[in-house]
């Protein structure tokens, strides 16, 4: 039954200023929020693998900036010199890898920098959790002064418009001096006045430090990393977030000096249609071209690495006709294509990268999933090969990789390797003749790791399981989040009538999660494919909201058991039968599917919103919930991303039962 005019929330004298407010504050959470993952993802190299201990202390600060709303302290003030501090400390410690321990695989050849990594990351946890405190504290200071939903709406248009703008600036491959421009006007435009010289001077001295980095030479930006230019003799090579990542030299050079870089022509009589996936600078597209072939398909994720390649690479292969240029996912560029190649070639393609900060999944893993290697060999041609190369570090990856090929081509893979196994390798395989032609060696696959799928991509982790280091950083944050609770909201039972709020919002983040690297398989895991994910999140969210402002709405146990059906939904609709649909198609259902239950959640948790007897109080228990469903999510680990959503639903069965009754949450509680 739609709701009487007289029921809709409406502008009041004054609201519309309070509105803008925040508007404007939720922008400026969700904007740094993301600046600060980026930025200590570039310059603190284990955060570029583990971003989501940046959004974990991000979701614990603005859960306690909403506990500690009616503290008298105003932390807003302080909030330039907290990120000129976080922004000092990232500089003057940058941490490069540490390459300790073997059960997860990190690439690059360097030795750790800095502070210990067990410093550094409380240090930089507890540093995002108190920035994002101090704007959460703004935000729910003007969050109460609205009714709960139009409160709530104005945050989500916040924070849409946060994300557009940060996901524009990444197009434009600014520098970070821009996003701390922005900041700091926003800054200084949202504060107390009047105010102090400490806001202006910590202001400046974000935006200097800011600066100077961006000034530095030969030093630019892409979608997904700070890349750094070396001249060296022979050419020059590029490190990406301070990690040597690939070499610039003439092909002859290449040919010449590292003939692995040739093996994969070596099997064929004529390499004809090429296609290179990680195709970089265009080392690799040079090569093909001299060893004779007539087309070449490049597929580059990065821009701006492929912008330098067109600028700096003395055989200018991107100029040649011969050449197709592609910048996108190499996965989402083979699931479109129809033509037949003579020779695939996955070249170098480890990222360096996480998709987002919000899961573990990286920028390359569904290339080297079973179904990846199954959708490679579908467009070879006859007699064709396929091939891949890199630093592998591991026996065992190497020995992975060979059973994954050997598993999908029905025939061993050689393997070609510069110095030991372990370091330079190139595997090859195209059929029986292939291996009976084969100039390296047939490595034994039989007590190989198992191949990765695309539910469970995990390729650099040798095992089911969580590593250590994960687990000893998570048990912290638990810990963490506890004693900072119980300091911001006093004792701990006076969130009791809030429990299925935090559940709602563990099981919320989760959901979210398995949306992003869903997406991220059926339509690339480009910075545009994970921005507009977000977007359709808070957009389906908003939906929700303005739907309980005007739409009596059934009772909650009815909507739970649509949620709990609309997951059953997603969980029985396999991956590969949407990866088999036409694009268009495949992002209609893929949307449904994923969507629905997002709208249906927030369904219920908007109205859930609505009656809460403190809405900051509700508010916050459930983005600590999220920080909690963020800890859950690393056990994806083990049981893959389907297994998630058997999770959530689990979790959210859970907030059901624990939801108070009617006007319970009214009624005081003690004790702790």
């Amino acid at each position: 039954m739609v709701k009487s005019a007289s029921s809709v929330a409406t502008d009041r004298d004054g609201e519309l200023p309070i509105r803008r407010r925040l508007v404007a504050l939720s922008f400026l959470m969700l904007f740094v929020e993301l600046a600060m993952i980026r930025f200590t993802g570039e310059n603190v190299i284990y955060l570029s693998y583990f971003s989501n201990f940046v959004l974990l202390g991000s979701f614990l600060g603005v859960g306690l900036g909403f506990l500690t709303v009616e503290r008298r302290v105003d932390l807003f003030r302080w909030l330039p010199v907290a990120l000129l501090g976080l922004v000092a400390f990232v500089l003057a410690f940058p941490v490069e890898i540490n390459r300790a321990g073997t059960e997860l695989i990190f690439f690059g050849d360097l030795g750790p920098t800095g502070l210990p990594i067990w410093l550094t990351l409380p240090a930089i946890f507890l540093a995002a959790a108190g920035v994002m405190a101090m704007i959460a504290q703004a935000v729910a200071r003007t969050f109460r002064l609205l009714p709960a939903l139009v409160a709530y709406r104005a945050d989500l248009i916040g924070s849409l418009l946060g994300i557009g703008a940060f996901a524009g600036l990444g197009w434009l491959k600014a520098a970070p001096v821009i996003w701390g421009l922005v900041a700091a006007v926003l800054i200084l435009s949202l504060g107390t006045k009047p105010r102090g010289r400490s806001v202006w001077t910590a202001c400046a001295g974000l935006v200097l430090l800011l600066l100077i980095q961006s000034l530095a030479p030969n030093v630019s930006w892409s979608p997904y990393y700070q890349i750094t230019v070396h001249e060296i003799s022979y050419g020059h090579w590029l490190a990406v977030n301070g990690i040597p990542h690939q070499g610039i030299a003439p092909a002859e050079t290449r040919i010449r000096e590292e003939t692995i870089y040739a093996a994969p022509y070596r099997y064929l009589d004529d390499p004809g249609r090429v296609l290179i996936v990680g195709a970089g600078t265009g080392s690799d597209v040079a090569v093909a071209l001299t060893m004779g072939a007539d087309s070449v398909d490049a597929v580059e994720i990065d821009p701006r690495i492929y912008e330098i390649g067109v600028e700096l690479n003395p055989d200018h292969p991107y100029s040649d006709s011969r050449v197709a240029v592609h910048v996108t996912d190499g996965r989402a560029f083979m699931e479109r294509s129809l033509g037949q190649y003579d020779l695939i070639l996955f070249a170098l393609p480890d990222s360096l990268t996480l998709v987002s900060g919000q899961s573990s999944l990286r920028l390359e893993s569904y290339l080297f999933t079973t179904e990846a290697i199954a959708e490679a060999r579908r467009l070879l041609a006859p007699g064709g090969v396929f091939a891949l190369y890199n630093y592998y570090r591991e026996q065992w990856l190497v020995e992975r990789l060979a059973a994954t090929l050997q598993a999908v081509f029905n025939a061993e893979p050689c393997v070609e390797t510069r110095g030991s196994v372990g370091r330079l390798a190139m595997l090859v395989v195209g059929g029986e003749e292939t291996t009976a032609e084969c100039f390296g060696r047939v490595l034994d696959t039989v007590n190989a790791p198992l191949p990765v799928s695309d539910d469970y991509p995990f390729l650099y982790l040798r095992e089911r399981s969580i590593p250590l280091l994960y687990l000893g950083a998570l048990g912290l944050i638990v810990l963490t989040s506890l004693l900072a609770t119980r300091w911001a909201a006093g004792k701990l039972t006076a969130m009791r009538p809030y429990g299925d709020l935090f559940l709602m919002g563990a099981a919320f983040l989760l959901l979210e999660t398995k949306n992003v690297v869903q997406f991220a398989l059926l339509f690339g895991t480009t910075w545009v494919v994970n921005a507009l994910v977000f977007a359709g999140v808070l957009l389906a969210v908003l939906a929700a909201t303005e739907v309980v402002r005007r739409v009596d709405l059934p009772k909650p146990a009815i909507l739970y058991l649509v949620l709990l059906a609309s997951l059953a939904v997603a969980w029985a609709v396999p991956q590969h039968w949407l990866l088999n649909l036409s694009v268009g198609v495949r992002l209609v259902l893929a949307t449904a599917l994923a969507f629905a239950p997002i709208f249906l959640a927030n369904l219920i948790f908007a109205g859930r919103l609505k009656e809460s007897a403190s809405s900051t109080t509700a508010f916050g228990a459930n983005l600590l919930g999220a920080m909690f469903g963020g800890v859950l999510e690393y056990g994806a680990l083990v049981i893959g991303y389907r297994g998630l959503l058997i999770v959530v639903a689990l979790i959210y069965g859970a907030a059901f039962w624990s939801r108070p009754a009617e006007r319970s949450e009214l009624v005081p509680t003690s004790g702790f």
